[in-house]
């Protein structure tokens, strides 16, 4: 940063015919460098000649632009009226805002020497060159929205005073209008996302739940995509949050279908996970008769996918059943000692004397959650001896409800059973969802536990096991060949998983059900071939014209290709070439997506498989943990909102988010040239579609 002397040389001022002097004084500055200036020729700008009293002039250059007297500020180079007939009033007050001379003199201000910032410190550090009134207005509707703040924020008394102190000249603006900011920042984001959408050249797989705002009483419906992006990245986008009223079951798979083809990514279609519902079930039925089955993997074969966390869930849930009464003292002991907090003291001061650390606190379970129970039995097995002080002590006469040792024994025996179930779902409930080659392990390992359970010499865990496994054989079917593809193509498992697993859960049959998974590998790996072939397929030059060969050898190994891409024998050897590889030996740090990104030129048609397929998600989880922010949009404050403000509210998060957590990624590079080229667009065209919304409350 230059440093200019506190007496710098006199400068001339030509309408005056005098010198001034610099003082320490602010009204007699000196004409400061000229910065930002714009040049204009001599003959439309000249000075001045009559003689200016004012002391305003003392800061104000008098210029003729093209016959016109103006007044050009030596701060800030604006020009203002400067005919005698004005007077000088504007041009004082132009000096209390003018951002160059609060700049530059605030040091001077304090009594410090006096600092001339340069023209990048005036730009960058302190950002007054960038500034731009529609620009803060963007940024605010974008925080609205990231952050879940209330749209009133802007009404807000302490806000707006950081507004005006930060920048006097701005006008923030009103609840309404931030409003259409919002909705302006959505329209353009999702031209963006579908974009980005439109350029991927794989499959995308859909999540969809549906969810009951209990302010509004009105039902939504969250329709998510899931795909991995030309740097292998898994991506998970919220494209549509839809407003669907009653009788749902009609009118899902219209609002499912009108998605798709307003997103054109039904001839993309990869998978539509979903919960296990009669409502679902007609729902998929009733897409698959709109869509094109021909553009879908198997012909739609493998278009439904059920959400695994809520098989699990049912499983569970009717083994709870059948148990319910075993643990029951657990949880009145449980609930009597967490009641008070008195009683919770005596709880921690007996767990201390035991030296037993209360690192975890006592939680009652919720019915409908069955992870609860198991987190319940776990921590209160854990403080046993607590339990079992307490009452021999006899520190509250109420407490009657101590369990017996072979309660203590079947709740211990319980939650091993449970613990396997908490992991596999804990793995497929993150919204950080995993690729879909983790899920077939472990549920055949849980298959293979029930099975274990079944032979128990307590009836109950026996009776248990028997009401999992008449659950878990209804819905193992429709997600099992799949995710058994899923797992061929992780090259830490390939067929050695099946080989491993399927002796153990068919015995004798369990060659045939390898056969069927490896058969499915080999269809999929022929459809995409095919489909390749078909996608680079040139046109036949029409007969009467003459096609331009290089010569005749180049056109019969042009030839020999497109036979070799069009036999079988060649798509088998792909296949069979990667599964005589090597089992890789699974590390900590091993990314079997920068695996097959660095592998597709080897295995080109399974790396295509492989995006599509690992991208699947196996439950509704990406879907439903969007309800929870719902629940904060939709709060009691705000029951009011439209549903179009509210799926903008909703969309337009995912996205900004998305492309906040991507910044180092390619996908962040693709999403900014996409910005730069739609803000090179006419404003008028890109905000079109959001003159329709209503902006009441």
């Amino acid at each position: 940063m230059d440093i200019v002397n506190t007496t710098p040389e006199t400068t001339s001022n030509p309408t005056q015919g005098s010198t001034s002097q610099p003082t320490q004084e602010v009204s007699s500055n000196p004409t400061p460098p000229d910065v930002g200036q714009q040049e204009e020729s001599d003959a439309s700008l000249e000075p001045a000649s009559k003689k200016l009293r004012s002391s305003v002039w003392a800061e104000f250059t008098k210029v003729k632009v093209n016959g016109l007297d103006k007044a050009e500020c030596n701060w800030c180079k604006k020009r203002l009226s400067g005919t005698s007939t004005n007077g000088t009033t504007h041009l004082r007050g132009h000096l209390k805002g003018c951002v160059q001379k609060i700049i530059k003199t605030r040091k001077h201000d304090k009594g410090q020497p006096f600092i001339m910032p340069t023209i990048s410190e005036g730009r960058e550090e302190l950002g007054i060159g960038n500034y731009n009134p529609e620009n803060v207005k963007k940024l605010i509707a974008e925080a609205i929205i990231m952050h879940d703040y209330p749209l009133s924020i802007v009404d807000h008394v302490g806000l707006r005073r950081v507004f005006v102190a930060l920048q006097p000249l701005f006008k923030v603006p009103t609840r309404n209008t931030i409003k259409k900011e919002v909705l302006k920042v959505y329209d353009f984001e999702k031209q963006c996302a579908m974009k980005m959408l439109d350029s991927h050249q794989g499959r995308v797989a859909i999540t969809t739940d549906m969810w009951t705002a209990s302010n509004q009483k009105k039902g939504y419906m969250a329709v998510t995509a899931h795909y991995i992006d030309g740097s292998w990245t898994l991506q998970s986008r919220i494209l549509r949050f839809i407003y669907v009223p009653a009788p749902h079951s009609e009118r899902l798979g219209d609002a499912l279908v009108d998605t798709l083809l307003q997103w054109n990514i039904d001839s993309k279609l990869c998978t539509i996970t979903v919960d296990n519902c009669s409502t679902n079930d007609s729902m998929i039925k009733k897409i698959k008769n709109k869509l094109q089955l021909e553009s879908l993997i198997r012909d739609g074969s493998l278009l439904h996918m059920r959400c695994c966390a809520h098989i699990l869930n049912l499983i569970v849930q009717d083994g709870l059943q059948v148990i319910k009464d075993g643990v029951e003292k657990i949880r009145d002991s449980v609930g009597f000692w967490s009641a008070t907090g008195k009683r919770y003291e005596k709880f921690e001061n007996t767990a201390r004397q035991l030296k037993i650390a209360c690192t975890r606190k006592l939680a009652l379970d919720c019915p409908t959650r069955w992870n609860s129970t198991y987190k319940m039995l776990d921590i209160a097995i854990e403080y046993k001896d607590v339990f079992i002080r307490l009452s021999f002590k006899r520190c509250d006469p109420l407490y009657t409800c101590l369990p017996t040792n072979s309660q203590w024994q079947f709740a211990k025996d319980v939650c091993g059973c449970l613990k396997l179930f908490n992991e596999v779902t804990e793995l497929i409930s993150g919204t950080k969802y995993p690729t879909a080659n983790l899920y077939f392990p472990k549920i055949c390992k849980i298959k293979l536990a029930i099975e274990e359970w079944k032979k128990s010499s307590n009836s109950v865990i026996e009776m248990m096991a028997t009401k999992m496994m008449e659950k878990f054989q209804i819905y193992w079917s429709g997600v099992h060949d799949m995710m058994g593809v899923a797992a061929v193509l992780d090259p830490t498992k390939k067929m050695a998983v099946l080989d491993f697993w399927f002796p153990k859960l068919y015995g004798q049959d369990s060659g045939e059900q390898a056969s069927r998974i490896k058969e499915l590998c080999y269809s999929l790996l022929y459809d995409y071939q095919q489909m390749k072939h078909r996608d680079a397929q040139p046109t036949t030059p029409s007969i009467g014209t003459t096609a331009v060969v290089a010569n005749d050898e180049d056109e019969f190994y042009a030839y020999v290709e497109t036979i070799a891409e069009n036999t079988s024998s060649s798509v088998k050897y792909e296949l069979d070439h990667y599964l005589k590889e090597k089992v890789i030996k699974k590390t900590p740090d091993f990314d079997i997506l920068n695996w097959w990104k660095v592998n597709g030129a080897v295995y080109p048609t399974l790396q295509a498989i492989a995006r599509d397929v690992l991208a699947i998600p196996i439950s509704t989880v990406a879907s439903e943990s969007a309800f929870s922010t719902s629940g904060r949009i939709l709060s009691p404050h705000r029951s009011r909102l439209n549903w179009t403000t509210v799926e903008a509210l909703m969309c337009a998060r995912s996205w900004l988010w998305a492309a906040e957590n991507d910044g180092t990624s390619k996908v962040a590079q693709e999403y900014a040239t996409m910005l730069n080229e739609m803000e090179s667009d006419d404003e008028a065209e890109l905000m079109e579609s959001s003159f329709g919304y209503h902006f009441e409350d």
